[in-house]
């Protein structure tokens, strides 16, 4: 009875002393504190000199940690204003790079970049730079794992001066169409549109669509976010019943082929998009042509074909010689939106480049074309 009485104070003891180290285990554990703010220090050169952005490489500013309660890697993001606003929507940037030292060097260029953006948004036009204006700076801290998010006191440098920072906005060098009805979305099989000839943003192709297909354009060969369809305007010439799609997409409600033209303007910083539906028109021009005629005629049309699997075809070539073709696009002369079709059946387009290689053909033949697989023959 003594030795069974002896075990049981034994378990005893050994089961409060477990208890007593988990309390001691629990005790020990931080408990994190987010701090409602933390210290900014205002740098030296915050007044009285000019922080010139175009001659400086970075900006130096330290802090004072934010008190988690516990030592704790932090990453902190830097944010700017013009004026102080970091609440109003588009009146704040926060800048790319994030450091995880209480001592930053602020890249001069990512400042000069926000400080641009920021005074086009506030009315300043390209004209304008260099300008000098007050930069207000704030500090965002989180710990790695993204909780415990605080923000510093602001400290405006109040003389801060930059060149016009942006790059250059400019016209796209491409474009590609994929949809519903081309590559089935796929965009590895998106459609290569053709730039005209003076190279000012106006791409070119003629497409079959069935009813209900939707399409979206792109400068890149692929779904990068920057893909656009009813955001550009439309204007429909050839009564496609074109209009806005599922998802931002264009929607085409009449089956057919179509010649669709994309035009691009600047309009300040913004590319500005039409998406143009003509009849598709193919033209003859030049020895094969009647008459030899180096100008659009009607007489020298090619006849559409009423399915997908279609080719247009050419008139008779009314004479032996080289076969030159085009669209007509508006404003552009004919040469500006040439193409040929090589011997091996294959339609090859001008683009912006020179005088392409000029095939022979003898009186009487037609080239057949078939735009969406980019083959043909001559029959």
């Amino acid at each position: 009875m003594e030795k069974i009485t002896s075990k049981w104070i034994l378990l005893a003891a050994a089961t409060l002393f477990a208890f007593a180290s988990c309390d001691d285990d629990r005790n020990s554990n931080p408990t994190l504190r987010t701090p409602a703010t933390f210290v900014l220090n205002t740098p030296a050169y915050a007044s009285g000199n000019v922080c010139d952005l175009e001659t400086s490489t970075g900006v130096e500013l330290t802090c004072s940690p934010p008190d988690y309660g516990f030592a704790a890697a932090t990453v902190y993001t830097v944010r700017v204003s013009l004026d102080g606003d970091f609440d109003t929507e588009g009146k704040s940037l926060t800048l790319p790079t994030t450091f995880s030292k209480a001592k930053l060097t602020v890249d001069a260029t990512e400042l000069a970049v926000a400080q641009t953006t920021l005074a086009l948004s506030a009315g300043r036009t390209e004209a304008d730079f260099p300008i000098t204006t007050p930069l207000t700076i704030r500090l965002r801290a989180a710990l790695t794992n993204g909780m415990g998010e605080t923000s510093s006191n602001p400290v405006t440098i109040e003389r801060v001066r930059t060149v016009f920072a942006l790059s250059p906005v400019v016209l796209p060098a491409a474009m590609y169409v994929a949809g519903s009805g081309i590559g089935n979305w796929d965009w590895n099989s998106a459609l290569a549109m053709v730039p005209t000839w003076d190279n000012l943003g106006t791409f070119w192709h003629i497409i079959y669509c069935a009813a209900g297909d939707e399409m979206k354009f792109n400068t890149v060969h692929a779904p990068d976010g920057s893909e656009f369809g009813t955001a550009a305007t439309l204007v429909d010439n050839a009564e496609a019943g074109a209009g806005p799609g599922s998802d931002g997409s264009l929607r085409v409600t009449n089956a057919g082929w179509y010649l669709v033209v994309l035009r691009t303007a600047i309009e300040g910083r913004t590319l500005r998009y039409t998406v143009i539906f003509e009849q598709p028109y193919v033209y003859l021009i030049g020895a094969t042509a009647r008459d030899g005629a180096w100008a659009i005629d009607a007489a020298n049309r090619f006849a559409i074909p009423a399915t997908r699997d279609g080719r247009f075809v050419s008139p008779p070539f009314e004479s032996a010689g080289e076969v030159r073709m085009c669209v007509s696009i508006e404003g552009e002369d004919w040469w500006h939106s040439e193409f040929i079709l090589s011997d091996d059946g294959h339609i090859t387009y001008r683009g912006t480049g020179g005088d392409q290689e000029r095939y022979t053909q003898a009186a009487g033949r037609r080239a057949h074309l078939d735009f969406m697989t980019g083959n043909g023959s001559y029959e």
